[in-house]
């Protein structure tokens, strides 16, 4: 099962982000554990500047922008 983790504030695109990878997982019904990250300090402890980022299973894979639908599903 991978570890996903959204990193962002609450603004629209990290919620677009959210929302686009929980519509991809259940659309390849993988199992995956999904995490909303709200924190300031934790997202710069990833080191991500720019938000909506992504991290699976601890590796930053996406920052700044909404990732496409193809992009997420890559990840998977």
């Amino acid at each position: 099962m991978k570890d996903i983790k959204v990193l962002g504030t609450g603004c629209a695109n990290c919620k677009a982000t959210l929302k686009l990878i929980e519509e991809v997982v259940q659309a390849r019904g993988v199992a995956v554990r999904l995490e909303k990250i709200e924190d300031m300090a934790a997202i710069l402890g990833y080191g991500v500047m720019s938000t909506p980022g992504v991290v699976i299973d601890g590796k930053v894979v996406h920052a700044g922008g909404v990732p496409d639908r193809k992009k997420i599903e890559s990840w998977l």
